[in-house]
């Protein structure tokens, strides 16, 4: 499985799960562009991370929930690689509460990054994949965007959202060869379930199987299996990645 001389953007891409996906494809011989918000030295470290396989990278700030924003990193990313083969979506915020306290603001940039960010990511680099006729898109989504969440209808409605982007996405770009589809993490060891109390961890745990938390090298191994050529056949799938906690 060879990326070799491929280039992939990869948003929320200075940590967690992002990070590892930089990493995992930049083994694998691509290019990676890291789009972030927020600390650049995690940026860095990033960067600093997967410019020791060999290959190269650049970071760029860019807070994805904004279409212009999107539109210039990818202007930017397309002027410094030269183009780009891969688009792997992982930007993403939590604010939990029941939806009896949940505030607006919280409901909507939750959305916003989430589903919007992902949708402004797709639609900017739309026209490049179609005149390329080729390429990979993954998006991340949840295994609460499949079953939902008590205490995270603006996270859940914001996945399932992206599910449902993924499999148009993949109808329509289908005939130009290139790809769209989803994985979908169920309870990986990120900052987002570090603040959890220990409480609630062993009651997650205890919802799965496997009896273990999953990693964000095991979301970053699916994704870079369904952005290589040996998925070439597969689009619009949604792969949990959960230890069976969504069977």
């Amino acid at each position: 499985m060879s990326l070799k001389d491929k280039t992939a953007i990869v948003t929320g891409g200075s940590r967690g799960i992002g990070e590892a996906v930089g990493l995992k494809l930049a083994s694998q011989g691509a290019n990676i562009a890291i789009v972030y918000v927020g600390d650049e030295s995690e940026a860095i470290s990033a960067k600093e991370k997967i410019s020791a396989l060999g290959v190269k990278v650049e970071y760029y700030f860019c807070d994805v929930s904004d279409f212009s924003a999107a539109q210039e990193v990818v202007k930017k990313i397309t002027e410094d690689f030269g183009g780009f083969d891969i688009l792997v979506n992982n930007a993403g915020i939590t604010r939990d509460s029941l939806v009896l306290s949940m505030k607006e603001q919280d409901f909507d940039s939750v959305i916003n990054v989430n589903l919007k960010g992902t949708f402004n990511m797709i639609k900017n680099t739309y026209s490049y994949f179609m005149r390329k006729r080729k390429g990979k898109i993954v998006n991340v989504a949840s295994v609460v965007g499949i079953n939902g969440n008590a205490g995270q209808a603006n996270y859940s409605s914001s996945k399932a959202g992206v599910i449902g982007l993924t499999k148009s996405v993949a109808k329509e770009l289908a005939g130009r060869g290139v790809t769209c589809n989803a994985v979908a993490p169920g309870f990986i060891e990120t900052d987002m379930t570090k603040v959890l109390s220990d409480k609630v961890k062993e009651s997650m745990e205890t919802a799965i199987p496997m009896k273990k938390r999953g990693k964000p090298e095991d979301v970053a191994n699916a994704i870079a299996f369904l952005a290589s050529d040996d998925a070439s056949y597969i689009t619009g799938e949604v792969i949990k990645v959960d230890g069976g906690m969504a069977m």
